[in-house]
């Protein structure tokens, strides 16, 4: 996997002064995705989290008393954040987008913080069906938050008119993201740059559901 950049809230902010216990936490969990992202919920292990965060590894425990903690809380963020990046974009379009063109920036969105910006989204989404139910919580909580946007957005363009009439938007809705997120299993940029990913997303997502 390629790397990602860094959160808002790791060593490389420099908005505000950080306690040093808040900054080795966000290298923790920055370490996590990054481990996470790579070698799934089975494969990661304390001492891989510890090499790449430069610690030891018994440090971790000072700040998540187990590894699924420390999973629960990356795979909460990986989700929580790609909704708040989601909402923030679709705010920034002019009044009166039309609603198909909303969904296809939602696709670039989501490709975008998915495969380019956070190593927690990318590791939230390949270890979705990996973890123990007790685990998926928070995400499970969340994951119906991000699903919100997105229905939000398929009613819109139905009600317009602007997608098809014949389809069922919950199946639609989980079909595009469900293709969405599979990106994050195949795609390495020797097959393509992200911008291509996001042309051909789009085109496809399009093609699906605007009406003949």
């Amino acid at each position: 996997m390629p790397p990602r950049k860094p959160r808002a809230t790791t060593v490389q902010s420099e908005t505000r002064a950080v306690p040093k216990s808040e900054l080795t936490r966000a290298r923790i969990l920055d370490a996590a995705a990054t481990v996470l992202s790579r070698k799934g919920f089975a494969g990661m292990r304390l001492t891989d989290v510890a090499e790449v965060a430069e610690l030891q590894a018994p440090a971790i425990y000072y700040y998540f008393d187990s590894r699924e903690h420390l999973v629960e809380e990356v795979m909460w963020a990986g989700l929580a954040e790609m909704r708040e990046h989601l909402v923030k974009v679709l705010a920034a379009l002019p009044d009166g987008t039309d609603p198909l063109e909303k969904i296809l920036v939602a696709v670039e969105a989501h490709l975008r913080h998915e495969l380019e910006i956070s190593a927690y989204t990318t590791a939230s989404i390949r270890n979705a069906g990996q973890l123990p139910e007790h685990v998926r919580k928070r995400q499970a909580a969340e994951e119906v938050k991000y699903g919100k946007v997105w229905r939000s957005l398929m009613t819109d363009a139905y009600e317009e008119g602007s997608i098809r009439q014949d389809l069922d938007l919950y199946m639609a809705q989980m079909l595009v993201l469900g293709s969405l997120n599979w990106a994050a299993e195949w795609w390495t940029p020797r097959r393509g740059s992200i911008d291509k990913v996001v042309a051909n997303a789009q085109n496809f997502v399009r093609g699906a559901l605007t009406p003949d």
